[in-house]
């Protein structure tokens, strides 16, 4: 009896650990996607942005977003205002302008520049070859968030062509992630 509640108690303390997203940098996923292409969901934030923080701890934990992440994306995270080196489209892109005794705000990164990110946080969705499909800005709820993923995952967006066409299907969406 003793082990059997020593199991079921180990067991309650798996199910209840955090979940985490499976985040790689961009020259990962990018090999990644040679080995296997999926598609790739970028997190665009600063170490400054408060939003970015809030996207962090509630919707990048929500057991919903972590499992759909991990399952249909390469998931990369990206310090708009970091010092990596990214090989994206034959460029190399860095932040040459980068000030390490600066506080707060610092230089953009010129590959946030050339995915004309405006806003923290930004989430980029790429498709399968590492073409940009296009930038989601803002802090997000896992319902909120939840359209995006799945409208890109199932290549939805190549139908919202025409006028009204994004409000249509927001509007018919059924989600199933909870907050």
């Amino acid at each position: 009896m003793k082990n059997l509640l020593i199991a079921f108690v180990f067991l309650m303390c798996l199910s209840t650990q955090a979940q985490e997203i499976n985040w790689m940098s961009m020259n990962e996923a990018l090999e990644a996607q040679k080995k296997e292409p999926k598609k790739i969901f970028m997190d665009v934030y600063t170490n400054w942005c408060g939003p970015c923080k809030l996207l962090d701890k509630k919707t990048f934990h929500n057991k919903d977003v972590v499992q759909f992440v991990n399952e249909h994306y390469y998931a990369v995270k990206f310090n708009a205002e970091g010092t990596e080196e990214v090989r994206y489209n034959d460029f190399t892109y860095t932040n040459p302008n980068y000030n390490p005794n600066r506080k707060g705000r610092n230089s953009q990164h010129f590959l946030a520049n050339a995915l004309k990110i405006t806003g923290y946080p930004s989430m980029v969705f790429f498709d399968e070859n590492a073409n940009l499909i296009a930038p989601v800005v803002g802090y997000k709820t896992a319902e909120q968030l939840e359209i995006y993923l799945k409208m890109i995952q199932n290549d939805d967006y190549k139908k919202l062509t025409s006028a009204g066409a994004w409000q249509k299907y927001e509007k018919s969406f059924v989600g199933t992630f909870t907050n």
